[in-house]
C-alpha cells in the first residue's frame, strides 16, 4: 500500500514548516520514521515531490536535521524544464538543487543526451558534470554498443540553465569513435533557449566568377526583440564582402534589414579590371509600424552601388530597385494613403536622369450607401507629382464618382448598371508631344479630360448538380459606352505603358493599369464561363471572351491584341482534380488566324513528397508605348523528399527563341536528422551582363545539430 507523509524541510526534531523553507510530498510502499535520529527511510516506489522537481527512486533515506536526501536505485529526476537525469546514488538537499550525482546521465528537451561519471548541483541553475559525453545522435537499435555518428567529450562541463548554455573545457569531438579535433573551451545554447548568441553553421562554395568563398555567419542577440547577423564571406578572386542582417520588433510593429559592402577592383565591360579600387554594396530593408487603429506607416529601401552588383555576387537579379515611404488609414469603407517612390534601374539601358522621383502619392477611396438612392456610391481621388533631373515634370490630379445598381431578375439573371464620371487634371513642364517639333510644347501646360462611363452588366448563372459534381454554366455580356477621343497626344504615357489582355481583364471598364490612358468609344465584352466542382474539392473551370468595337482605337498596340474593331480570343482552362494535379493554361489566340499570340502553361504535378513544376511562356510584343522582343521560355523544377532526412531538388530555365540556348540550371541535395544537416548545391547562370560573366557556383552546408 502507498502510504503518503508530507514532510517539512526543517532543522530540528518538529516536522513543521521552518522560516524560507518550503515542504515536500514523499510517498512510498514502506515508510519508517526514527524520530530519535530523525531520519526517514522509504523503499519500494518511492516518489518526492519538492516544488516542481520530482525524484523517483527505489530507496530513499531523509535526515532531517541535516536537510540531505540520499537516494539509490534506479533514479529518476524530473527538472522543471523539461530535462530528465538518471543515475545510480545521489545525495542532494531537501530541495533536490545541491548536492552530489554519481553516475549521470541526463535527456534534455531536444531529445539530445549528455553521460557523466558524477555530477554535482550548485543550486537550480548550476550542474557541474566530470568525464561527460554528450551527443543528440539516437543509438543504433541494431548495434547498441556502437558508438554514435558523432559525440562531444570533455573533461568537465558545466550547464548554466540561468544563462541556458553549455560550457565545456579539454574537449574532444569524435565521430564513430574517432576524435577528429580538439578544443580547450567551447560552448553552445541549451535546447531551452530560443536564440543565442553564437556562431551559426558556415557556407563553403566555388563560383568561376568569385573563386572559393566561405561565409561565416556570427548572430548576435541583441535582446529579446532585436537581433544582428554578421555574416562575412571571405572569397579568393573578389576579396571580402561584408553582409549583416538586422531585425527588430517595436510596440507598433517591427523592421529588418540587410546589407552588404566590399572595396575591390573597379571593373567595367567587358569585365577587365582596372589598375584603381572602390566601394560596393547594398542595402534592402523594411518597416511596417502602426499609429492607432486606423492609421499605420512604413517603408521600403533598396538601393545598390551599380547596376551589376546584386547579380555578382549573387544577392538577386532585380531589375528595378524602389524605395517606397507611406503612410496609410483605414476606417470603414474608407482608405487613404500618402506614399514617396524612388526607383533604380539595373539594366544597361536605364538612364537615372530620365527615372522619375514620385513625391507625393495621395488615394482616397469611399464607398457609400446611400439610404434614398438604390444602388451604391463609390468615390475615388488620387494625385500624382512626378519629378526628372533630364526630362519633362508631371502633376495629376484625378477624380472619379460611380453609381452601380444590382438587379437580380426572376428567372436568376444577373444584372448591374454603372454610370462613372472621371476628371483628370495634368501640369506639365516641358513636355514634347510625340510627333511635335523639339521646342513645341515645352512651356507650362494645363491638360484636362472628362471621362463619362455608361455601362450595363449581364450574367444567367445556370447551375446544375449531377452526383456528387455541381456544374455552373455563365454567360456574360457588357456594353460600355464612352466617347472617343479620350487620350489627347499633350497627355504622357506614365503608368499605363504596359498592357496585358487575358481572362483577368476581360470584363473591366478599363483594362490599362493606370490612370493615363483610357479604353475609349463603344465596345461590348462578351464571354463565357464554365466550372465543375467536387465535394472533395477538386474543380475545373474555363473561361473564353472577346471585344468588340465599333471602330478601330489606335491608344492600343497592334500586338496586343485589342487596337481592331475586334479583339484577339482569350481562353483560360484550370483543371485540379485533386492536391496532386493542377495545370492552368492561358491563351490568347488571333482573331483572324487563330494562332498563338500568348500562351502561358503552369502545371504541377505529383504529390508532396515528389512534385514537378512546369512553366511554359510564349508572349508576343505587349506593349502599348515601347516595344519588347517576343519572348519564349521554359522553367522545369523538381522536388523530391526521397524520405524524412533526405531532400533533393532540380531546376532548369531555358530560353526558346531565337534557336534556344539555357539561361540557369541547378540542382540541390540536402540531409537533416536530429544528429547532422547538410546541403550541397550546384548552379549555372549562362547569361552574361556587363562585368558579369556566365558562372558556376558550388556551395556547401554542413552543421552539428545543436552545435551550428
Amino acid at each position: 500500500m502507498i502510504a503518503p507523509f508530507v514532510l517539512f524541510s526543517t532543522i530540528g526534531p518538529a516536522l513543521t514548516q521552518g522560516p524560507g523553507r518550503a515542504p515536500f510530498l514523499l510517498s512510498a510502499d514502506q515508510i519508517i520514521h526514527d524520530n530519535r535520529l530523525g531520519q526517514v527511510t522509504a523503499k519500494g516506489n518511492v516518489e518526492i515531490s519538492s516544488g516542481d522537481r520530482i525524484l523517483l527512486a527505489d530507496s530513499v533515506s531523509y535526515n532531517q536535521r541535516g536537510g540531505v536526501v540520499t537516494a539509490s536505485g534506479n533514479l529518476t529526476l524530473m527538472e522543471p524544464g523539461g530535462e530528465v537525469i538518471f543515475a545510480e546514488h545521489l545525495q542532494l538537499s531537501d530541495d533536490l538543487t545541491e548536492g552530489f550525482i554519481e553516475s549521470i546521465r541526463i535527456l534534455l528537451t531536444d531529445k539530445s543526451r549528455f553521460a557523466a561519471n558524477g555530477a554535482r548541483r550548485y543550486g537550480p541553475d548550476r550542474l557541474e558534470l566530470a568525464k561527460a559525453v554528450y551527443s543528440p545522435c539516437e543509438i543504433c537499435r541494431e548495434q547498441p554498443d556502437r558508438a554514435p555518428l558523432w559525440q562531444l567529450k570533455a573533461a568537465r562541463v558545466i550547464y548554466h540553465r540561468d544563462a541556458h548554455e553549455i560550457e565545456y573545457r579539454d574537449a574532444v569531438l569524435e565521430v564513430y569513435g574517432v576524435p577528429i579535433a580538439y578544443t580547450p573551451y567551447f560552448r553552445h545554447a541549451d535546447p531551452l533557449t530560443p536564440r543565442k548568441s553564437g556562431f551559426l553553421p558556415p557556407v563553403l562554395g566555388s563560383s568561376s566568377d568569385l573563386g572559393t568563398s566561405i561565409q561565416v555567419p556570427y548572430f548576435w542577440a541583441i535582446e529579446a526583440d532585436r537581433d544582428l547577423t554578421f555574416a562575412p564571406i571571405f572569397t579568393t578572386d573578389a576579396g571580402v564582402v561584408l553582409t549583416s542582417e538586422y531585425r527588430a520588433l517595436t510596440a507598433k510593429g517591427g523592421y529588418n534589414g540587410e546589407a552588404s559592402l566590399t572595396y575591390t577592383d573597379n571593373r567595367h565591360d567587358p569585365n577587365d579590371s582596372r589598375d584603381d579600387m572602390e566601394f560596393r554594396g547594398h542595402i534592402d530593408a523594411l518597416g511596417r509600424f502602426d499609429i492607432d487603429q486606423t492609421w499605420r506607416w512604413g517603408f521600403d529601401l533598396a538601393r545598390a552601388t551599380d547596376d551589376t552588383y546584386l547579380r555578382r555576387y549573387g544577392f538577386g537579379d532585380d531589375d528595378v530597385l524602389t524605395t517606397n515611404l507611406f503612410v496609410e488609414g483605414f476606417r470603414g469603407r474608407q482608405y487613404i494613403a500618402a506614399s514617396a517612390y524612388a526607383f533604380q534601374g539595373l539594366d544597361e539601358g536605364d538612364d537615372s536622369g530620365t527615372t522619375p522621383l514620385v513625391a507625393p502619392l495621395l488615394d482616397y477611396s469611399v464607398t457609400l450607401q446611400p439610404e434614398r438612392l438604390p444602388g451604391r456610391l463609390y468615390f475615388d481621388a488620387s494625385a500624382l507629382s512626378l519629378y526628372r533631373e533630364d526630362e519633362f515634370d508631371s502633376r495629376r490630379l484625378s477624380l472619379d464618382g460611380s453609381w452601380q445598381l444590382p438587379y437580380v431578375g426572376p428567372a436568376g439573371d444577373i444584372y448591374k448598371l454603372t454610370a462613372d464620371l472621371g476628371l483628370d487634371l495634368y501640369w506639365l513642364n516641358g513636355f514634347t508631344p510625340e510627333g511635335n517639333s523639339a521646342n513645341a510644347g515645352s512651356s507650362d501646360d494645363l491638360e484636362v479630360r472628362i471621362r463619362p462611363t455608361l455601362a450595363l452588366d449581364w450574367r444567367f448563372p445556370f447551375v446544375r448538380r449531377e452526383g456528387s459534381v455541381r456544374q455552373v454554366i455563365e454567360p456574360v455580356a457588357q456594353v460600355i459606352l464612352t466617347p472617343y477621343g479620350g487620350n489627347p497626344k499633350e497627355i504622357p504615357n506614365e503608368d499605363s505603358r504596359s498592357l496585358e489582355f487575358d481572362e483577368t481583364n476581360l470584363f473591366s471598364l478599363n483594362r490599362f493599369p493606370g490612370h493615363d490612358r483610357v479604353e475609349s468609344g463603344p465596345r461590348v465584352n462578351l464571354g463565357l464561363k464554365a466550372s465543375a466542382y467536387g465535394v472533395s474539392g477538386g474543380y475545373a473551370s474555363l473561361t473564353v471572351g472577346q471585344v468588340f468595337r465599333l471602330k478601330d482605337d489606335d491608344t492600343f498596340a497592334r500586338e496586343s491584341g485589342l487596337d481592331d474593331h475586334r479583339s484577339d480570343y482569350v481562353m483560360a482552362l484550370n483543371i485540379a482534380p485533386s492536391e496532386f494535379f493542377d495545370l492552368t493554361n492561358r491563351l490568347r489566340l488571333d482573331r483572324n488566324t487563330f494562332s498563338l499570340d500568348r500562351n502561358e502553361i503552369y502545371l504541377s504535378v505529383g504529390p508532396k513528397s515528389l512534385r514537378f513544376d512546369t512553366s511554359y511562356v510564349s508572349l508576343d510584343q505587349e506593349l502599348t508605348a515601347d516595344n519588347l522582343e517576343a519572348r519564349e521560355e521554359i522553367y522545369n523544377s523538381l522536388r523530391w523528399q526521397i524520405d524524412k532526412r533526405w531532400l533533393a531538388t532540380l531546376e532548369s530555365r531555358r530560353d526558346l527563341s531565337n534557336g534556344g540556348s539555357q539561361i540557369r540550371s541547378g540542382g540541390g541535395l540536402q540531409y537533416l536528422d536530429e544528429c547532422i544537416g547538410f546541403s550541397l548545391t550546384v548552379e549555372r547562370n549562362f547569361t552574361r551582363d556587363r562585368d558579369v560573366e556566365p558562372s558556376t557556383s558550388i556551395n556547401f552546408r554542413f552543421l552539428l545539430q545543436n552545435l551550428g
